[in-house]
């Protein structure tokens, strides 16, 4: 069987933050089609880095994760609707409202409005989810597609930073922090508040330990990844569950593709290396609850495979540029290589 004739297996199941993972996730759902798999794929998507805004709940991984997968990602940013205009935030902004700093789209608002209607109603957060997929995923992907958030509680991730007017150390939430203040801050620490009292949301637990394969893809290891492991219950699950679990560096030649990974490892004493991010996941035969079983790196960095083998975790060097869908599908194939699939 050729690499790309090998299909996925029957549950997949990827902890997902915003762009990065979503992005990886066009390359499974590519690998999928082009293999003719009919594999369940479920998406447990960080939920810290969602924020009140002008009275409405906006959940920017979730949103990415399902407008990205449903065809409605605006492709240049990354984020929000494709075709999206600004009247509501400009109307905002002339009442001098803030934050003024953060945008919300007269397209995107709609989709804040029906989740924070439906929050209000009593409904929890992952059965809006669920109702709102019925209109981005169902058509596309029936029930083969799920996207869950990781839980049904209130989480907000937190960064300390000195100020940059009053010099006082203060915690600011995260999109600001990667919004207003570009991430050009030092920052001194994370803090995922309300994290360690939280409970997996229906589902997450389920879909660890029930997959076939579990994927950490190339999201931020602090903020993305690192809020869902730490959940209570997620890192148990993945300690439990008979797949293999392997992670994608987001790390390539000593810097993040994308976003903000470089300067928040530094806060969690991590190297900013391929090798250093996967010595934190840690092996999960080790003595130490590690999460990952394999690790891609990418061909750059190959000389840090024996670095990453020595701790325990198979490990291999391939290309990971996500340029297109077919070249995200190659690194698919690459992770099923390393688990053994």
């Amino acid at each position: 069987m050729s690499d790309q004739a090998r299909g996925l297996p029957p549950k997949v199941t990827v902890l997902s933050g915003g762009v990065g993972g979503a992005r990886f996730l066009q390359g499974v759902l590519r690998h999928r089609e082009r293999t003719g798999s009919t594999t369940e794929v479920t998406v447990v998507a960080n939920t810290g880095d969602d924020i009140w805004v002008h009275g409405l709940k906006v959940c920017p991984d979730l949103d990415t994760v399902m407008y990205t997968l449903g065809d409605g990602i605006d492709t240049e940013r990354g984020w929000g609707r494709k075709g999206e205009t600004w009247h509501a935030k400009e109307e905002l902004a002339a009442y001098g409202v803030e934050p003024t700093w953060f945008g919300l789209g007269d397209r995107d608002l709609a989709t804040h409005l029906v989740r924070t209607q439906m929050l209000e109603a009593g409904y929890p957060l992952s059965a809006v989810t669920e109702a709102l997929c019925r209109r981005w995923l169902a058509p596309l992907f029936g029930h083969a597609l799920r996207l869950l958030p990781m839980s049904d509680d209130r989480i907000e991730t937190h960064v300390v930073i000195d100020d940059p007017e009053s010099g006082e150390r203060r915690a600011v939430h995260f999109q600001e922090y990667w919004i207003r203040h570009q991430a050009a801050i030092p920052a001194h620490s994370v803090v995922p508040i309300g994290a360690d009292r939280a409970t997996p949301a229906p589902g997450v637990l389920e879909a660890i330990t029930d997959a076939d394969l579990v994927i950490l893809p190339p999201s931020n290891p602090v903020v993305s990844v690192g809020t869902i492991l730490a959940v209570p219950g997620v890192r148990d699950a993945l300690a439990k569950t008979a797949a293999p679990v392997i992670g994608v560096s987001g790390i390539v030649g000593n810097d993040h593709v994308r976003g903000m990974a470089r300067q928040l490892l530094g806060t969690i004493g991590v190297e900013v290396s391929a090798a250093g991010v996967a010595e934190h996941y840690g092996a999960r035969n080790g003595e130490h609850g590690g999460v990952i079983d394999g690790w891609l790196v990418d061909t750059v960095d190959e000389p840090l495979v024996p670095r990453v083998e020595a701790a325990g975790i198979r490990c291999r060097a391939v290309p990971l540029m996500m340029t297109d869908h077919d070249a995200t599908a190659d690194m698919v194939v690459a992770a099923l290589d390393l688990a053994g699939l």
